[in-house]
């Protein structure tokens, strides 16, 4: 294994607990450090706020319209959380009981809870079918729930790492870190494509309104960048690491948080040309955009804070403090304001802007 392929094991798969040791032996995962960078979402529609409390084994709802704050207790140690906003319910990846806890958006009340085999980690929505899609750590199938009957599928993939989903084009993408192909899922669900990216694909962002598909590698500190209607396949380069992509899809801008060398790189979505790099905070693993605002907030998992960048200079307006060990973030376009979930014991904070 070399240096750079090592690192990059290491640094990403923290974020999922797993343990480099010797050359190449990766251990099982200790689901009681699992951190996903989706462990926070938004519903834009109702502006409530979803945040994982992953020792607690709860759900944090931040409700701002009523500027209350309540907690949900869901199954054991929760990981991930997605949301089809078309029928106002959540979806939570239990990895310490195999499960998904579905919420009601209105009530914020459980609903039921879906077996979907061991160590549940990425769960994404098709808001236009709506199918919830559930990876499983080191296995090679994932579950497909339907949001209608909740009855599962399990479809055999190969490994899932990042789920990422176009419901304009009914198109599901799976990425393996070891795997060199992302493989294309319809409705069905049954794999209907594979196209080529190269080793080490890590995170994936969809700007819908381009039909464009974003793919961090890795290993190789490059963007992947994928025209969705020819499959045809450009490259734009990046730092060190990168783990972390997000899209303003207003401006079609493009942000790379790059791991290892404390920096995001700014990437023309039209042109796929680096415009800018911006010196960030230490070990930045998650990034969030607000597209009214025009800015773009960086969780720096080293230093216990956020960068909040401007995304009309490309220049760093402000650092804010937040709690220890930051590795996942969401602003919300009603108030600003940006919700942080920390690796630890500190419960998701909210900073102003």
């Amino acid at each position: 294994m070399t240096s750079l392929k090592k690192s990059a094991v290491i640094a990403l798969f923290t974020c999922c607990s797993t343990i480099v040791s010797g050359a190449a032996h990766i251990a099982q995962p200790s689901t009681a450090l699992m951190n996903s960078s989706r462990a926070i979402v938004l519903n834009s529609r109702t502006g409530k706020v979803y945040a994982v409390n992953h020792k607690a084994g709860a759900i944090v709802v931040f409700d701002q319209r009523a500027n209350s704050t309540s907690s949900v207790h869901v199954g054991e140690e929760p990981v991930a959380i997605a949301i089809n906003e078309a029928t106002d319910r959540i979806y939570v990846a239990n990895n310490g009981s195999g499960s998904v806890t579905v919420m009601d958006g209105k009530s914020d009340a459980v609903v039921a809870t879906v077996p979907v085999g061991p160590w549940p980690y990425v769960v994404a929505v098709n808001s236009a079918t709506n199918k919830i899609y559930v990876s499983n750590t080191f296995s090679n199938v994932i579950t497909v729930i339907d949001g209608e009957t909740l009855v599962t599928n399990a479809v055999k993939t190969g490994s899932a790492d990042a789920i990422a989903v176009d419901s304009h084009r009914d198109r599901i993408y799976l990425a393996g870190y070891e795997n060199k192909d992302l493989l294309v899922l319809d409705r069905k669900p049954s794999v209907v494509g594979r196209v080529v990216v190269g080793m080490h694909p890590w995170a994936m962002a969809v700007d819908e309104s381009t039909g464009t598909l974003y793919v961090t590698r890795s290993g190789n500190a490059e963007l992947a960048i994928l025209d969705e209607n020819s499959d045809a396949v450009t490259r734009a380069p990046t730092g060190a690491i990168p783990c972390a992509v997000a899209v303003n899809s207003a401006t079609h801008t493009v942000y790379v948080t790059n791991f290892d060398d404390d920096t995001v790189t700014v990437i023309d979505g039209i042109r796929h040309a680096v415009i800018a790099t911006v010196k960030v905070g230490s070990r930045p693993q998650a990034i969030a955009v607000d597209s009214q605002r025009n800015r773009i907030y960086v969780a720096n998992t080293h230093s216990d804070n956020v960068t909040v960048i401007d995304g009309t200079l490309n220049s760093v307006l402000r650092t804010i403090h937040c709690a220890r060990n930051p590795y996942a973030l969401v602003v919300s376009l009603i108030s600003g304001k940006i919700f942080v979930a920390s690796i630890g014991d500190s419960p998701p904070t909210v900073l102003e802007p």
